[in-house]
């Protein structure tokens, strides 16, 4: 077993296009790690230059302690997982989980138990003789999981391996890979665009946009605390509402459009900062959850207004679209020149925000809504460098 060492790695190409900038990251044995972002975020360069398949550029990567920038692929001692499975169509399961072992000469019987240990570890014995067409994407890919797992590599790398799956498979099949990650106990690095599988797989995510690494910590941590604009609109389903607003004498309130927020002593205590942005412009962050719906005014309650655009009755809950006279904040991927500081490009208008509410809650398309907004849950953000406004 090996951790994953990545020193200040960068990736150009001969056109002058920087994949990947300055990256570092660790992933610790038998922990997996996360790597999210948008489509050409240099996510995937990452992870093979980490593999081998692509020269680095500056920088180092190391495993297991070893610096591996001048090793093949097949001394790195790593076993790689595709989102297109890679199966030969021709061989049982049996056959391709046990060939990277016949190519190594292994004696038949061991072969065999490890073929047969690795096949019920993944569920697989019940399909052993059949061949990869008579199979179910699902799987085919724990049967591309038990060729890579059944070589006992030292480190994993998964390249968006649940992609071609269809929405419920995916489901099922995300708890699955780590259930066998954390069995197998070796580290793991998983690439993804999908934000939701970040969250509930990885034991850390780091998030990229445009080659630079934005954040890297606990699922937990990214979304109740994303350090800039990008992580806070990347993370979370739906995202954050964004809006333009500007911070009242003595930052005693915030005004979001035409509705005033009092901010309570217990917010300024929380993000001392907040202090220094006294009559100056900045960005509110806001999750969907964090507006349920007012039913009636009471002490320690802060309305919050919007016009119902849309209802997204979803059985357990609803998702309201919501319109109202602050200018909605939309981020995209940065470019890669303003990555480090998310400004030029980086932001967009959004027609509507979104709220999170209760299923039994009777609303009405073209009516108004009053949303319960804790000042507490609002989070502050920069507008000049687009970081997050935090006690440090």
């Amino acid at each position: 077993m090996a951790p994953i060492t990545l020193e200040k790695v960068t990736k150009v190409y001969p056109n002058g296009f920087e994949a990947v900038h300055e990256l570092n990251l660790d992933v610790a044995d038998g922990e997996f790690m996360v790597l999210v972002g948008p489509s050409g975020c240099g996510k995937t360069t990452a992870l093979r230059m980490v593999a081998g398949l692509e020269e680095i550029t500056e920088g180092q990567v190391s495993i297991g302690g070893r610096v591996v920038n001048d090793i093949s692929p097949k001394d790195r001692d790593i076993a790689m997982v595709f989102q297109n499975y890679a199966l030969y169509p021709h061989m049982t399961v049996a056959e391709n989980i046990g060939f990277a072992l016949k190519l190594r000469k292994l004696p038949k019987s061991q072969i065999r138990k490890k073929v047969n240990e690795t096949a019920e570890l993944l569920g697989l014995t019940e399909w052993i003789d059949r061949k990869p067409g008579q199979l179910s994407g699902g799987q085919r890919q724990r049967v591309a999981m038990g060729r890579a797992i059944v070589r006992e590599p030292s480190v994993f790398l998964m390249d968006e391996p649940l992609s071609n799956l269809d929405a419920k498979l995916r489901v099922q099949m995300r708890s699955e890979v780590s259930r066998i990650q954390r069995r197998v106990g070796v580290a793991t690095l998983y690439v993804t665009h999908d934000q939701v599988e970040a969250m509930t797989m990885g034991d850390r995510v780091a998030v990229m946009s445009a080659g630079v690494l934005q954040q890297c910590d606990s699922p937990q941590t990214l979304y109740d605390h994303p350090c800039n604009l990008f992580v806070a609109g990347f993370m979370g389903s739906p995202a954050m509402n964004l809006f333009e607003a500007t911070v009242g004498e003595g930052a005693g309130s915030v005004l979001i459009g035409s509705q005033r927020i009092s901010l309570d002593e217990s917010v300024l205590k929380d993000k001392p900062r907040l202090r220094g942005y006294a009559n100056r412009g900045v960005i509110v962050g806001i999750r969907p959850e964090d507006l349920p719906i007012l039913e009636t005014d009471s002490p320690g309650t802060t309305g919050f207004e919007g016009n119902v655009e849309l209802v997204e009755a979803l059985g357990s809950e609803q998702l309201v679209h919501f319109t109202s006279d602050a200018r909605h904040i939309q981020v995209t991927a940065a470019k890669a020149a303003d990555a480090e500081g998310l400004t030029e490009g980086a932001l967009g208008n959004a027609s509507v925000g979104v709220a999170r509410v209760d299923a039994r809650a009777k609303l009405s398309v073209g009516g108004r809504v009053r949303f319960n907004l804790d000042p507490s849950r609002i989070h502050f953000f920069d507008t000049a460098t687009n970081a997050a406004i935090y006690a440090g």
